[in-house]
């Protein structure tokens, strides 16, 4: 069996934005060095300072050098029947692969990563940096930073990590279903094998503990696994597998309840890695003011979230749709509540909705009498309402709390008692903080699950 012991340097972070400005390749059975392959690549893209600082590699040195295509038949021959071997071999193996492809070739290796063999193999360091990890086993690495260095030292730790190797964990690693090969350097694959396979949300941690991404799944185990089962070239998942130290997660009796608490875990931690949820909000809201003549009036504005609405839409024409109801049926001016320009004949008085409030022919307590109605009857056509289903086991069955059109909160209950008064629901029931999203949802599973709907009293 032979292993290609690979390090390359880069001018950047991701290879889908990046090019590679050196390449080391150290083949080894295990025991002894059989070929070496070193080389300076041009990478195309300028190096950035900070990279010229880090690795010695200037601009200079590399404009005269071969372009990775021109290098790429060599080292494909060189990589394609050995087990490809790296100190955080994701990178090195995603970085390759992406100009491979590039350059018309498809690589295809199993994979082994000094990380997380030294993690299993030797545990209890404090660091397994390719740096530290080196010189906490006596291994010195000359030309720090540079590929055929960092290569050298990697070959001399992966040679000692065989000898050590007492469990066969490299042997396990190599299994052709093994799904460690593909897990981020730094997280524990026994994090993983205790992911149930039931619906819940999952916390993805850095080095500090903070949360830096939060996830919901039918399935925990099966939609974790789904992020590392790819070593796609882009920034994102570049950051995650670099970045991901720890897992936690929570599991809940429905999907449905996942989602919800995946929106309220965003809103809470403001992971760096999620981005989708963060950006939703309804767009406009029904707000009611009292003009400087005494007049209540109604108004479709863009959402302010320090003002609370009478209600909420995504799309401007929803709110007008809707306002316009309330009009004709209320009877109230459309100049008064923003339909009709002033400086043109209120249509109101056409068809019977005025009868002179714009031009203060009513009085302002008459005119506010027929808006007060109509934001009651608003709030009263807003439903009170549970969303029962299975719970976390047989003794328990999940609730999901609206009250007046707002999402009230979630909870677990005793399968025998009956859901009537909400006071008493409450009892059982976790408040949470509502947005438009969330209350999206629920409306949408009521509307698709109707006896799962219990209305309810106030």
């Amino acid at each position: 069996m032979l292993y290609a012991i690979v390090d390359i340097e880069t001018t950047g972070g991701y290879a889908a934005a990046g090019g590679i400005t050196e390449v080391a390749v150290v083949i080894t059975d295990g025991e002894k060095i059989i070929d070496r392959f070193e080389t300076l690549i041009n990478p195309v893209y300028t190096i950035p300072r900070y990279v010229e600082s880090l690795t010695g590699i200037t601009n200079a040195m590399v404009e005269d050098a071969r372009h990775f295509k021109m290098v790429a038949g060599e080292l494909y021959e060189l990589l394609c029947d050995k087990i490809f071997v790296a100190h955080n071999v994701n990178f090195d193996y995603s970085y390759l692969k992406y100009h491979f492809k590039e350059a018309g070739y498809e690589l295809d290796c199993k994979k082994l990563c000094t990380i997380r063999l030294g993690r299993q193999i030797l545990p209890g360091y404090k660091s397994y940096s390719l740096g530290n990890f080196c010189r906490e086993i006596g291994i010195p690495i000359e030309q720090r930073h540079r590929a055929g260095g960092d290569a050298d030292a990697t070959v001399k730790l992966f040679h000692h990590l065989l000898q050590k190797d007492t469990n066969s964990h490299i042997q396990n690693m190599l299994k052709v279903k093994s799904k460690e090969q593909h897990l981020p350097p730094n997280l524990p694959a026994k994090q993983i094998k205790q992911l149930p396979q039931n619906p819940g949300v999952y916390y993805f941690h850095d080095n500090k503990g903070k949360v830096i991404y939060v996830g919901k799944a039918k399935n925990l185990s099966k939609r974790v696994n789904s992020h590392f089962a790819n070593n796609k070239p882009g920034k994102q998942k570049q950051e995650f597998l670099r970045n991901i130290h720890s897992i936690t997660y929570k599991t809940t009796a429905t999907e449905l309840m996942a989602f919800i608490l995946e929106s309220t875990e965003i809103k809470k931690f403001w992971p760096d890695q999620n981005r989708s949820l963060k950006r939703f909000e309804q767009a406009y809201a029904l707000y009611s003011f009292e003009d400087r003549n005494g007049y209540l009036r109604l108004a479709i504005e863009k959402k302010n979230k320090n003002i609370k609405p009478l209600y909420t839409f995504n799309l401007l024409v929803e709110g007008h749709n809707l306002l316009r109801k309330l009009s004709h049926q209320f009877q109230l001016c459309p100049k008064l509540c923003f339909l009709q320009h002033d400086n043109i004949e209120c249509e109101g008085r056409n068809d019977g909705r005025c009868v002179g409030s714009c031009d203060k022919k009513e009085s302002p307590e008459e005119y506010n009498r027929r808006v007060t109605e109509c934001i009651e009857q608003l709030h009263k056509e807003l439903p009170t309402f549970a969303l029962v289903d299975y719970g976390l086991n047989v003794e328990e069955q999940s609730c999901i709390l609206m009250e007046k059109g707002r999402f009230y909160g979630m909870g677990y209950l005793p399968s025998h008692v009956s859901i009537s008064g909400i006071d008493d629901l409450k009892n059982y029931i976790t408040p949470y903080s509502e947005n438009d999203y969330i209350r999206g949802l629920v409306y949408q599973h009521a509307v698709k699950f109707p006896h799962k709907k219990i209305a309810l009293i106030n």
